[in-house]
């Protein structure tokens, strides 16, 4: 009888941590990411699925959320960067300019991306703070798509010398569901020589 009370204690202890683990503020924000996400893809209107896809469709496959893919990195402004055109995977070759480049440290080691701001995007009052974040790292072509993965930002209100990165939200481009769309390629710049198991896995791949 004593040990059954032992195990139900126990149990109802770890229970409780899980569960206080899974409902964090934080863990919610990030569910509601996926959440929306999901939404946008199971929609007709907007998903980039293919027809026969979108048929099956349930939802896309994360990484588990860890706070620890969630970095704040020193931001180092790039004003005079050139404008350039980014390479993508058709002959579309759209204009961005370095915003600046983001220092951070990931499991001891020092890391570093470049922050880019589409020149077009810039003249609309919708997206005029938008930034793009696009990455390789060592889990592309295995738990996560091998085109890359991109993260979007926005311009810090105020002026300041640090950014959240959340890789959390990392997210495929529509080339990975969809051979008919135009998508930017992470320059090498921003290959990544660690792996980043946070975020949208590769299409098709589960739990």
């Amino acid at each position: 009888m004593k040990n059954a009370i032992f195990v139900l204690v126990v149990s109802l202890f770890f229970t409780n941590c899980t569960t206080s683990q899974e409902n964090t503020p934080y863990q919610k924000e990030i569910k509601q990411f996926q959440y929306k996400l999901n939404t946008h893809y199971a929609n007709p209107k907007e998903s980039p699925l293919t027809k026969e896809d979108i048929k099956t469709f349930k939802s896309l496959a994360f990484f588990d959320i860890n706070p620890k893919y969630r970095v704040k990195a020193r931001l180092e402004l790039t004003p005079d960067a050139p404008i350039f055109k980014m390479k993508t995977t058709t002959s579309r070759m759209p204009l961005y300019k370095k915003y600046g480049i983001a220092h951070f440290t990931l499991d001891g080691k020092e890391l570093s991306l470049s922050i880019y701001q589409n020149q077009d995007l810039m003249n609309s009052l919708e997206y005029e703070n938008y930034l793009f974040l696009p990455f390789n790292d060592t889990t592309n072509g295995t738990s996560s798509y091998g085109g890359g993965r991109f993260i979007d930002l926005e311009i810090p209100e105020s002026p300041t010398d640090s950014i959240i990165i959340d890789f959390n939200k990392a997210y495929n481009p529509y080339c990975a569901y969809n051979a008919n769309y135009s998508c930017p390629i992470p320059p090498s710049e921003n290959n990544l020589p660690v792996a980043i198991p946070a975020g949208v896995k590769a299409y098709g791949k589960h739990h």
